[in-house]
């Protein structure tokens, strides 16, 4: 990566008058995005191919075969729906907040609560998506919309005319494009290679612990038939036994939403588990309920040191051993198990992470295609169980091996990190005049 001093710089800079932007160079034009956009309507075009517009990629195909999307309804008549050209600029007013919007690759029609824009000046497409979705822009866009209800914030036209909006010579405008296009592609790629090391130390790291929990420590010991065809062979003196026999309950949490509140008792949902980090839960994230309704819960399932959390709804079969005395209460979408003495809640928790109990859950497939997770299966599922002094010892080697590879990914977290922090500041900063792109910075 080159550092940011190494680039070039214009020769002169002015006040912008925004302090989000600061300095930018002087011949540039500070306009306004009701200067270069108006808004246009369109309708009654229901055979064209539907677009979304989405936070992570602007405007996209939408799939509407797609059964595990979270797109709103479709309503059988779209005759209302406006049609956006390729080239024109979508957003949805109501999470701009968050970048929902960006120029269209495609023609296809949105939905009628969109915003829909033409351009009125000759501005590079490309060079606009890139300066309008970079994070400046983004974070303005939520200082410029009024709170409506949770996760949504509504834009108006007016306020939205009012944003200013940087404008370069075109030649310059399509210099950054490019420049940006090719950038962006070679961090994407490095950070591609990185994600894919990743997941070859994680996979290693499970083969490791997999191993341990299917066969134990010594390879020499004497093995005999599971009696369970996709199980194999384990261990003699190890048993394969349900584990509703070998807990004292599995229940899962309230039934219903309780009342939220500032200060209370703890309620932990499966995006906790979802959420933390090093596998520590993220208090400072987690949902308060009243006393009243915490004590009527926890008559149902009392979570209590030592006992585990299971993501049951949503993200299935993440595992949480319970670490803290602090008291709190658990929503539907998780399971609390409390385990008998013979089985060790990390080895359980170890053991449920392995591709045994993946067969059991999602019959083959992958847990993400799976999102509910009964009661009643769960209690049927099947542990491979040791002794407790051999479950003993292959907890400690699972953190052994915990600590040869967990830092190895945390090298490689940090450096994926990085490159997003690099290419936020490239694009903002490219955007912004804070660097000057040459034809020289391009490559060929």
């Amino acid at each position: 990566m080159v550092k940011f001093a190494q680039l070039p710089k214009y020769e002169a800079y002015k006040d912008s008058e925004f302090p989000w932007v600061g300095m930018i160079p002087c011949e540039w034009e500070v306009s306004t995005l009701g200067n270069c956009l108006f808004p246009v309507s369109i309708k009654n075009y229901p055979d064209y191919p539907l677009l979304s517009i989405t936070r992570e990629l602007g405007v996209i195909e939408r799939d509407i075969e797609d059964t595990n999307s979270n797109h709103n309804f479709i309503p059988d008549d779209l005759t209302g729906y406006k049609l956006l050209r390729q080239g024109q600029f979508g957003m949805n007013k109501m999470k701009a907040w968050q970048g929902s919007y960006g120029v269209s690759k495609f023609t296809g029609i949105v939905s009628p609560a969109y915003f829909v824009f033409e351009f009125t000046k000759s501005i590079n497409p490309d060079y606009f998506n890139w300066a309008i979705r970079s994070q400046l822009y983004i974070s303005y866009f939520g200082s410029a919309s009024d709170g409506v209800r949770i996760g949504q914030w509504d834009l108006s036209k007016s306020r939205m005319k009012g944003i200013p909006f940087l404008l370069p010579s075109e030649q310059e405008q399509t210099l950054i494009a490019n420049f940006l296009d090719q950038k962006t592609a070679q961090i994407d790629a490095a950070i591609a290679i990185k994600e894919q090391q990743i997941e070859l130390l994680k996979e290693r790291k499970q083969i490791i612990i997999q191993q341990a929990v299917t066969q134990g420590l010594d390879p020499n010991v004497p093995m005999k038939d599971s009696g369970v065809e996709w199980i194999g062979q384990i261990p003699e003196h190890w048993e394969v036994i349900k584990l509703k026999l070998l807990t004292n309950k599995i229940v899962d949490g309230a039934h219903f939403t309780p009342t939220y509140v500032d200060q209370g008792v703890p309620f932990l949902r499966v995006t906790d588990l979802t959420n933390m980090i090093n596998g520590k839960i993220n208090w400072e994230a987690v949902r308060y309920i009243p006393e009243n309704e915490h004590k009527e819960l926890i008559k149902r399932a009392k979570p209590e040191i030592g006992d585990v959390l299971l993501s049951k709804n949503g993200t299935i079969g993440l595992t949480k051993v319970i670490d803290w005395n602090e008291e709190f209460s658990i929503f539907v979408s998780l399971c609390l198990i409390k385990l008998k003495n013979s089985l060790r809640p990390e080895y359980f928790t170890a053991f449920f992470n392995s591709p045994i109990v993946d067969l059991q859950i999602t019959f083959g497939s992958s847990r993400t295609s799976v999102t509910n997770l009964h009661l009643e299966k769960i209690k049927e599922l099947l542990v491979i169980l040791p002794p407790i002094e051999d479950q003993l010892k292959i907890v400690s080697y699972i953190n052994q091996v915990s600590e040869s590879y967990d830092p190895l990914i945390d090298v490689k977290l940090n450096q994926i990190q990085k490159l997003k922090e690099y290419k936020t500041t490239l694009i903002n900063s490219a955007v912004t005049g804070k660097i000057k792109i040459t034809p020289e910075m391009l490559q060929a």
